[in-house]
């Protein structure tokens, strides 16, 4: 293989936002090496054609024109690259900083988790299940922790499914809900009946009253 065809399979670097002098000689490099970088630092316009150009000032024109074209492409792609990973850093961080609220429901918070990640992929990075697994077993409020110590008790944590870890979770919340709403249910039949005792009582006494025989006046 020769070294153009080597130069060629180099991708462009990556600037990250740091270090640009160390991003700018590299991409000299790389576009030197591809006999690109005097399109880039010239910024020469391509001349055109003359009338009745020669075979030897076609293919000058010709190598002209890649040259400038490739250049921009590799810098084009740069920026793109640059934007790309900035924004999957960006969205990755406001992954981090996700906390579920003592108010919100388990499928709401990862939904939520799951908006931001599935961002990540698009970008085409890659977001591992296990990961979100990590995140919810960290972040949920404690009322939880019996069902994620019984989980990791059983087996463990590397090999929970995020779909095993959801279900588990949404168990216990349907539970809660479900014994929440029997002691409101219990509170108003204990207070409807006390409310009946009252009335039977005061109904009585004044079923008493009436019945009451008073003797004649003298």
């Amino acid at each position: 293989m020769s070294s153009r065809a080597s130069s060629n399979a180099i991708t462009p670097p990556v600037f990250d936002g740091t270090d640009y002098q160390v991003w700018a000689v590299r991409m000299e490099a790389y576009l030197d090496a591809n006999d690109q970088w005097e399109a880039v630092e010239n910024m020469y316009e391509v001349p055109p054609l003359p009338d009745n150009p020669t075979m030897v000032q076609i293919k000058n024109h010709k190598e002209m024109r890649q040259r400038k074209s490739k250049a921009k492409a590799s810098l084009f792609a740069d920026e793109m690259n640059e934007s790309k990973d900035m924004q999957v850093l960006n969205l990755i961080k406001e992954f981090e900083m996700q906390r579920m609220k003592e108010s919100e429901t388990i499928k709401n918070y990862s939904d939520r988790l799951l908006d931001v990640v599935n961002k990540v992929r698009l970008l085409g990075t890659d977001f591992s299940d296990s990961r979100i697994v990590q995140k919810i077993l960290v972040t949920v409020p404690e009322k939880f922790e019996a069902t994620i110590s019984s989980i990791e008790n059983s087996k463990h944590v590397s090999s929970i499914t995020l779909a095993e870890l959801l279900n588990a979770l949404q168990a216990q919340e349907q539970r809660r809900l479900m014994r929440q709403d029997g002691s409101v249910e219990g509170a108003f039949q204990a207070i409807s009946q006390n409310n009946m005792y009252k009335k039977e009582k005061q109904s009585n006494v004044n079923n008493s009253s009436n019945n009451t025989t008073f003797p004649p006046c003298p």
